[in-house]
């Protein structure tokens, strides 16, 4: 008999223990890691970088209230009352590109092992955590390769080994581990729209000869993206790549949502159907711009004020602050993306002009015809 499971199948976030991308350094005093992670740091400061630690206070004084300090130039220190929980952490790192922890505290999902001639017991203590070594650091010219090390893990010595004062090299390792994680592009073309003012579906008028939704589909197709129709549930279409909305009637905010809810692992390039003159060259230059350091890479006109949601890559990280806003009652994606930390590719107006109406359509038909 079928197991019966109280809750719905929903697919999880690719996450590590506490972080998507996290890597645990052990072997040595916990002054040497936190010295290591800084140096680290500073040859990786395209990326959002947390550090994992405990604190190392014998005393701790019982807060009454939590404290946070902003500092006017964008910094925040802030001490709470909070116990380590993964599932928690998970969402306070999900900004972040790569998270170190303190191996002498916490497990991490991958690990870099510093070879401390000091610190054998302590290396054997912690064996079972050394699952997933990616490199090896000597902290000196005396340290060598444990016997337990070599037992437990006959293919050690052919991993990479660093000098621990040799930062560069270091920081260059983790860079191609971040760049393992990035995560892949996939298209949306947002099809579920009412077009109450066009009075006719948006996604099937013809500017170029074939439905516009078509289009859409093909330019994203064309950067190698696989490509999803954004449909609402009662829609009937054709297509065979579709999500339909599980967020009903928040529009565009919603077909977002859902599409993040079918894969929370991948960034969405998202594209409206009323978008007549977009060209590849704008998906190519949004692809090559792309940041996905940051919440989102979004198009904006030259002369606009703000950004343009619907000719957008959203990262996975941006999926997390939608359901932020959506609990504060708001689900407007600009709103999201002009308060949040994006990369911005500007280009000229005309090409993300929307067309919304019966005379919208004539006058631009008209342009592309002449």
């Amino acid at each position: 008999m079928k197991k019966h499971s109280k809750h719905s199948k929903l697919t999880r976030r690719d996450n590590d223990i506490y972080a998507p991308n996290e890597i645990a350094i052990l072997g040595t005093n916990c002054g040497n890691i936190s010295t290591l992670v800084s140096a680290i740091s500073e040859h990786l400061t395209t990326y959002n970088l947390a550090y994992l630690d405990a604190s190392h206070k014998k005393e701790q004084e019982v807060l009454v209230v939590d404290n946070f300090v902003f500092h006017h130039k964008g910094t925040m220190a802030s001490t709470v009352n909070k116990t380590l929980n993964k599932f928690n952490q998970v969402i306070d790192f999900s900004n972040y590109d790569f998270t170190f922890i303190n191996g002498n505290h916490y497990k991490g999902a991958k690990q870099i092992l510093i070879l401390d001639p000091e610190k054998e017991a302590s290396v054997l203590k912690r064996l079972e955590q050394l699952d997933q070594i990616q490199f090896v650091i000597k902290l000196n010219d005396a340290a060598v390769y444990f016997d337990f090390l070599e037992e437990k893990y006959p293919q050690i010595k052919n991993l990479k080994c660093y000098n621990f004062t040799d930062t560069e090299a270091i920081a260059t390792h983790v860079n191609a581990l971040i760049q393992e994680k990035i995560p892949v592009v996939k298209g949306l073309v947002l099809a579920g729209g009412k077009s109450v003012r066009m009075g006719a579906d948006k996604g099937l008028l013809e500017f170029h000869g074939k439905a516009q939704r078509t289009v859409a589909i093909e330019l994203l197709e064309q950067q190698n993206l696989q490509t999803f129709l954004s449909v609402r549930s009662e829609q009937e279409v054709q297509e065979q790549a579709v999500i339909t909305d599980v967020f009903y009637d928040l529009g565009p905010f919603g077909a977002i949502c859902s599409a993040f809810q079918k894969d929370p692992n991948s960034a969405w390039l998202v594209v409206a159907t009323d978008l007549p003159f977009l060209t590849d060259e704008v998906i190519q230059l949004l692809l090559k711009k792309r940041n996905p350091s940051k919440m989102a890479t979004a198009i904006k006109g030259k002369s606009k004020q703000f950004m343009e949601p619907l000719v957008t890559i959203w990262e996975p990280k941006s999926y997390p602050m939608l359901l932020n806003y959506l609990s504060q009652g708001f689900s407007c994606p600009r709103k999201v993306l002009i308060n949040s930390d994006v990369e911005i590719v500007e280009i000229e107006d005309a090409v993300i002009r929307n067309i919304n109406t019966p005379e919208d359509f004539d006058a631009a038909k008209k342009e592309i015809d002449s």
